[in-house]
């Protein structure tokens, strides 16, 4: 079902969005002798767009991470001037590069940059140094030109810049290749991307900043951080699925009201929840489930005129990268380094009182949305037809089974890989405790979009050796039919939200008849769905509300949908919620 995008005044409404990520490949090539400038191409240009950039990072939050991995024209969403190429090319020293690991690594010759692109036939490393100005993302851009004879290797290209900053430079990419809009490309060389396995982004540094609405988004680093402290005492809850209490909350809407209490500085921030951990005690739970905190871009329906360009995206189903924490969930405009930092703080802080951290990921669509009005940040650009599930029969336009335009091509190798290293990026440098997917049946489809029995990618997430100790949970259905309640492939160690629970408590404390049994079948945990091979009753997750439809008041107190606000039409999510409102239809003030 499409996700819900709701506006600050929590009217809801169910929109088309989601994420997106990038791919990896073993391949390595040592960097042999340096080039000169005149050899790569490098160049400077003057950009026109606008956003604000980063500002001092606080004294007291500055910190040290442990590593950094490392046929048509497309509708633009920004109208941007051209870029302006000045002939002043400063001096850095560059060699060949290596293609592993993707992203950006630090290697004993410099800073190396390597980025999959099986499609292009030609890419530009753009950069933006430090101490250039106030506002970096309007500072002059360096361009370096990649010979593919030179800095690529099989369909990974790469560079290593000798002398670069160590921290504190926003870089991104130029990619052109075939424009066959039938054979499925969407290459469009004017675009500056975002590296998909981009371990920071920066953007705008205050959520819903109008003023800012057009920012860009680039990626960064920082290896001079040292490694943060989890403590000597530090350890994992490790609680098991059969005692496992899961509390589905969003980090921003959390606290970000002021009758929170909380200092204006932290609500809605990694650190407000922090101060909230004892009133979760209180609850009782021993786990949150965190609505999506992967980098994604809440105003982004405001960049062009459409029916929802009053709404601002407080959920986070429109990821823009897979590995970066949301940057705007750091207190006070901190930006990425100080997120990454409070994210940590955070996760260490409710595992010391014994609350476990999930993540709520959306790896089947991205934030591009669909060939009609696309806004292209990342993948589109890169690889257009090998990230995306193409029509091949319909002038290669995208499929979607996510509902929300586009639907990820997870099952490719390569961005089966990009999954697998995401996922093992948050538990290792993170130390997530695990993961709830998104429209997870799309994740059980094959390239061609059609249902697999043994799906690649949902096989290597049970078996993977650093997943092991992850709960893994599957919302197991999606937007185009494909529900698997009960039949998950799951290799003994997936569970999953169990939907059939929700709908037969729903439909009891309606009061329709015949739901007795039904009702003692899912209370007694569901043995007709989980009594398969070694499947327990803990791996259905029952629920009667999540954030999807109606809430809990909504259930009895109204038998139809009333999301007049959100410029959906009442077409917005799904009719069949099982409500009943007691005898009298509320009807809320427009």
């Amino acid at each position: 079902m499409p996700h819900p995008l709701l506006c600050d005044s929590n009217t809801a409404t169910k929109v088309s969005l989601i994420a997106s990520v990038i791919c990896s490949t073993n391949t390595a090539r040592s960097c042999i002798g340096p080039c000169s400038i005149s050899d790569m191409g490098l160049k400077l240009s003057k950009r026109a767009s606008g956003g604000n950039g980063p500002r001092q990072t606080w004294d007291r939050l500055k910190h040290r991470a442990t590593n950094a991995y490392g046929q048509r024209a497309q509708e633009r969403v920004l109208e941007e001037e051209a870029p302006q190429v000045s002939q002043i090319a400063p001096s850095l020293k560059n060699f060949p590069g290596q293609a592993f690991p993707l992203g950006v690594s630090e290697v004993d010759n410099g800073i190396n940059f390597a980025i999959f692109s099986q499609h292009a036939t030609a890419v530009k490393l753009c950069l933006l140094l430090p101490d250039r100005g106030s506002e970096r993302l309007d500072d002059e851009m360096m361009e370096l030109t990649l010979n593919p004879h030179v800095n690529k290797t099989g369909d990974i290209w790469h560079i290593c810049i000798e002398d670069l900053p160590r921290s504190n430079v926003l870089y991104g990419y130029r990619i052109d290749g075939p424009r066959g809009w039938h054979q499925g490309h969407r290459f469009d060389s004017s675009l500056v991307l975002i590296d998909p396995y981009a371990k920071l982004v920066e953007g705008r540094r205050y959520f819903g900043d109008v003023n800012n609405k057009f920012s860009r988004f680039l990626g960064t680093y920082d290896f001079d951080i040292i490694p943060f402290d989890w403590g000597e005492n530090y350890k994992l809850p490790n609680i098991s699925e059969k005692d496992l209490v899961l509390y589905e909350m969003n980090v921003r809407a959390y606290t970000v009201d002021e009758s929170s209490g909380l200092d204006p500085k932290i609500r809605g921030s990694y650190l407000g929840v922090i101060e909230k951990i004892p009133h979760l005690q209180e609850l009782g739970i021993n786990a949150v489930e965190l609505l999506p905190v992967f980098e994604f871009d809440e105003l982004e329906f405001q960049r062009r005129p459409n029916p929802r360009d009053h709404l601002i995206n407080t959920w986070g189903y429109s990821t823009i990268n897979f590995f970066a924490p949301m940057s705007r969930y750091a207190s006070d405009g901190g930006g990425p380094i100080n997120a990454s930092l409070e994210f940590k703080e955070m996760v260490k802080a409710l595992h010391g009182a014994g609350i476990e951290v999930i993540l709520d990921v959306v790896y089947n669509h991205t934030n591009e949305a669909d060939d009609a009005k696309p806004y292209t940040t990342s993948f589109r650009g890169i690889d257009n037809k090998v990230y995306y599930m193409l029509d091949v029969n319909n002038n290669c336009q995208l499929l979607n089974f996510s509902g929300c335009g586009n639907t990820f091509n997870c099952n490719h190798p390569v961005v089966m890989e990009l999954i697998l290293d995401s996922l093992r990026h948050w538990v290792v440098e993170y130390h997530v405790d695990g993961f709830r997917f998104d429209l997870t049946s799309v994740l059980c489809r094959g390239t061609d979009g059609s249902p697999l029995n043994a799906p690649p990618l949902i096989r290597a997430i049970a078996k993977d050796a650093v997943l092991s100790r992850c709960k893994i949970i599957a919302e197991p259905w999606d937007c185009a039919g494909l529900y698997l309640v009960g039949r998950f492939p799951n290799w003994d160690r997936w569970a999953e939200w169990n939907g059939k629970y929700r709908d037969d408590i729903r439909r009891f404390i309606k009061g329709e008849r015949g739901m007795k049994g039904s009702f003692a079948t899912r209370v007694a945990g569901s043995s007709d769905l989980y009594k398969v091979n070694k499947r327990k009753p803990y791996h259905g997750v029952n629920f009667v509300i999540a954030h999807d439809g109606f809430t809990l008041h909504d259930l009895v107190s109204y038998n139809l949908k009333h999301n007049d606000a959100n410029g959906e039409g009442g077409n917005d999510g799904s009719n069949d919620n099982f409500s009943w409102n007691c005898g009298f239809e509320v009807l809320l003030a427009s």
